[in-house]
């Protein structure tokens, strides 16, 4: 158990090369048997399974990468917010719900959610209800409203050892990801804002740098400031109109062409759809016969 660093009954479990995509971290509070989020290591996940043994098993919200292995528990209860539950329940649904209107891509992503992350369709055999407090004995929890990134993203407060779980407002340098049907620029602001006011000692992520014993302090800032980075550079990029495919390949969110490429070019879109959708709903950008350009 030497992997896990500890806060308490609250343990974070570190996924490989940092939780980074196609990973993350996990968490456990030992003594209930909660596992949050099992998509980090599938040695260490088998290893708590085993003992001091998981009961059941939460999802912050419904991507893959925290689900990746999922199928170690399918024998426990499965709990989640309520509106993140139907991309679950079929592979169509899910694909749906990142805007995959290319059979091309829907393909390609079909193969991925089965190769690299074993989904099948499944549905929680209970909800996890936003302002809840819940009394595990050896910790309480509230459960966190925070959506922007999906629109039933929860975080956790575990009060007496005061740790707060972030989920996926991991603080990094990428930025946050709004790229499905129901995410929202705007409330993903204004969560990482309300959730930099919650009084906390240790502070957890599920990617990349994972724990931080001191207030972030700048970073919350400059994790939303890359909303407004992300958009400026649209607009000088819409100086000229442009397609669908220039402003794909023009990899602002991701800054170049990661492999496989089809598969990343599916997220890239789906983020600059949803600033080009903010920016024509504002005025600023107009579509034409299949082109982009300065309102």
């Amino acid at each position: 158990m030497d992997h896990f660093r500890r806060f308490g009954p609250v343990w974070f479990v570190p996924g490989k090369n940092r939780g980074k995509y196609p990973r993350c971290h996990s968490v456990y509070l030992e003594g209930a048997g909660v596992l949050i989020d099992p998509g980090s290591d599938r040695e260490l996940l088998s290893q708590l399974k085993e003992g001091p043994g998981v009961r059941e098993v939460w999802l912050s919200h419904w991507h893959e990468d925290h689900l990746a292995h999922l199928g170690l528990f399918d024998d426990l209860p499965l709990k989640m917010a309520s509106l993140d539950a139907p991309p679950l329940a079929d592979v169509e649904t899910f694909l749906d719900w990142y805007e995959m209107d290319e059979p091309a891509a829907r393909q390609v992503w079909r193969k991925h959610l089965s190769k690299y992350f074993h989904f099948r369709p499944r549905r929680p055999s209970g909800f996890l209800v936003p302002g809840e407090v819940m009394d595990l004995e050896t910790v309480s929890v509230e459960v966190l409203a925070t959506p922007g990134h999906t629109p039933g993203n929860l975080s956790f407060l575990f009060r007496e050892p005061e740790v707060l779980f972030l989920g996926d407002y991991d603080l990094s340098a990428f930025g946050p990801y709004y790229g499905e049907k129901h995410a929202d620029i705007d409330a993903v602001a204004e969560s990482v804002q309300r959730l930099s006011r919650v009084p906390a000692k240790v502070w957890l992520t599920s990617h990349e740098t994972g724990v931080f014993t001191e207030n972030p302090g700048p970073l919350w800032q400059r994790f939303v400031q890359v909303i407004e980075r992300r958009e400026a550079k649209l607009i000088d990029l819409l100086a000229q109109p442009r397609t669908r495919q220039d402003i794909t390949h023009a990899w602002i969110a991701y800054g170049k062409a990661r492999q496989p490429v089809d598969f990343y070019a599916v997220a890239e879109w789906a983020i600059m759809k949803k600033h080009l959708q903010r920016l024509m709903a504002g005025g600023k950008v107009r579509q034409d016969r299949g082109f982009y350009s300065l309102a």
